[in-house]
């Protein structure tokens, strides 16, 4: 499918998300923890269904997101069906890599190709500072995805001033020693009001300042490591790539969108920066049995017919969802 702009949209990121049993900080801010009646939230044969549809449409790239996916009970299970999928050309996960350890071979078995594991810090109090959670069970999950051989590995790290100026360093030369790509986020405001201000924030040329006073960085500019829009980087004495994803920053940062969003309680997002919605769930459970898909479809061309040009986060956005709700 085509956006009113012409760019092919064939990336769709998948939110599962579930209420958590138990008030925990592996997904979302403890006050969230408990953020939607469970039945305003997808069902997996819900989302699946949505999947099929998505692929005749021309959708061939799917990323399950959260929150922490893992987290969701029989995530597993659901990930399988979703890899078995005819038409499903590339399946991802976006994790914090807390829960991976047990499940990463089972993952990969199953069809999963590419894991993004958030890595925002390598000290262990910072990380507890930044993530309110633990460092060790991060790093297990690291080792598990790599034992497992997953096509692809990336690490994420989301840069924060007072935070990220320590770690840049630690993390480039740590994703070095593992043959891993590392790429460094710009903070955007899609969490708290707090982190949007200016001592908040952390620049991709700050980054790229900090790794300059270690090593040398060469452009990759026709490097293309997955469908995201990172620009690339050598650091010619580690051997490594790091990327960069500079949505602040950057004034053609989307010019190449090729994604939209599923969220966990099942709106259609074209945009991360804005905040449009178009709700799946009447397509999905008011529809007459036989016309489910057709409704389906209907939705999704009318979102894509929404897709705006570029995000608003630079014309003072405020968020009105956390991130969690809408999905990495």
């Amino acid at each position: 499918m085509n956006d009113p702009f012409g760019r092919k949209v064939d990336y769709l990121r998948l939110s599962i998300t579930d209420r958590c049993n138990e008030r925990c900080t592996y997904c979302m801010p403890v006050e969230h923890s408990d953020w939607l009646p469970r039945e305003q939230i997808l069902r997996y044969e819900e989302i699946l269904r949505t999947v099929r549809v998505a692929v005749s449409l021309g959708f061939r790239r799917f990323r399950v997101t959260g929150g922490e996916p893992l987290v969701r009970r029989n995530a597993v299970e659901f990930i399988e069906q979703l890899c078995a999928i005819p038409g499903v050309d590339d399946v991802s996960m976006t994790t914090n890599a807390t829960r991976l350890a047990p499940v990463a071979r089972r993952l990969a078995d199953a069809g999963l190709r590419s894991v993004n594991i958030s890595l925002d810090a390598l000290d262990a109090d910072v990380y507890q500072r930044v993530t309110r959670g633990r460092l060790d069970e991060a790093l297990a999950g690291i080792d598990a995805a790599l034992d497992a051989g997953f096509d692809r590995i990336k690490l994420n790290a989301v840069l924060m001033r007072g935070a990220s100026e320590s770690q840049v360093w630690p993390l480039a030369r740590f994703a070095a020693e593992r043959d891993v790509v590392v790429r460094f986020i710009e903070l955007m405001p899609v969490t708290s009001r707090e982190l949007i201000g200016e001592d908040a924030f952390l620049s991709m040329r700050d980054a790229m300042d900090i790794l300059r006073e270690r090593d040398t960085l060469t452009a990759l500019p026709h490097a293309k490591l997955g469908a995201g829009p990172a620009v690339y980087h050598r650091l010619e004495s580690l051997g490594s790539t790091v990327g960069f994803i500079s949505a602040m920053t950057d004034d053609h940062f989307c010019e190449t969108c090729n994604k939209v969003r599923l969220t966990a309680d099942g709106f259609i997002r074209p945009c991360l920066g804005n905040h449009g919605e178009i709700d799946l769930k009447p397509a999905l459970r008011d529809s007459a049995p036989g016309d489910i898909d057709a409704a389906i479809t209907d939705t999704f061309r009318r979102a894509l017919a929404e897709k705006p040009a570029e995000h608003i986060f630079r014309d003072q956005y405020v968020p009105l969802r956390i991130m969690t709700a809408i999905g990495g």
